[in-house]
């Protein structure tokens, strides 16, 4: 380092044009004409096409993966009787609630084993019995919230679970 070179401070925005040396302090004057005092390990030469030769090298950016068990869609679970078993005829309105429960017990394991974070149940809107039937059974279910779909709950025809 001579008088006329340009340094820069390390770890400080500051940077000046030597002036003179004495020993191992440089005194600079920067470039609105104060001087300062640094120690020559303080200091690096400022080259400034230094970095005009080095050329800037453009990434695209990294593709970010979503794991299919997490995408945005949520699982939708419908309760209707005849898309539950093949012939709906042939059983009594005890035995299709029971299956009905049994389904929405099933799903609701199902979710909880893999990690799903949403699921929507259908249950249409009827005379109330597989509405409270539904209901009563997330009520005894833990670490889960539940809605109704829609704001007029007795017109909404399904409820929305959210998983913790």
């Amino acid at each position: 380092m001579k008088i006329g070179d340009k340094v820069s401070v390390v770890d400080e925005d500051l940077n000046g044009v030597i002036t003179s040396v004495h020993g191992n302090i440089v005194v600079f004057k920067d470039e609105y004409g104060f001087t300062h005092q640094y120690p020559k390990e303080k200091l690096v030469p400022k080259i400034s096409d230094f970095y005009e030769t080095v050329e800037v090298v453009k990434k695209s950016e990294p593709k970010k993966n979503i794991s299919k068990k997490h995408q945005r869609n949520h699982l939708v679970l419908d309760l209707h009787f005849h898309n539950l078993v093949k012939n709906p005829n042939d059983y009594d309105s005890f035995e299709r609630l029971f299956i009905q429960k049994e389904k929405l017990v099933e799903t609701l394991t199902f979710c909880r084993k893999n990690h799903l974070k949403r699921l929507e149940i259908v249950h249409g809107i009827g005379d109330g019995t597989l509405q409270k039937m539904v209901w009563d059974t997330l009520e005894s279910q833990t670490n889960l919230d539940f809605y109704n779909k829609e704001i007029l709950h007795h017109q909404s025809g399904a409820v929305m679970v959210e998983f913790h």
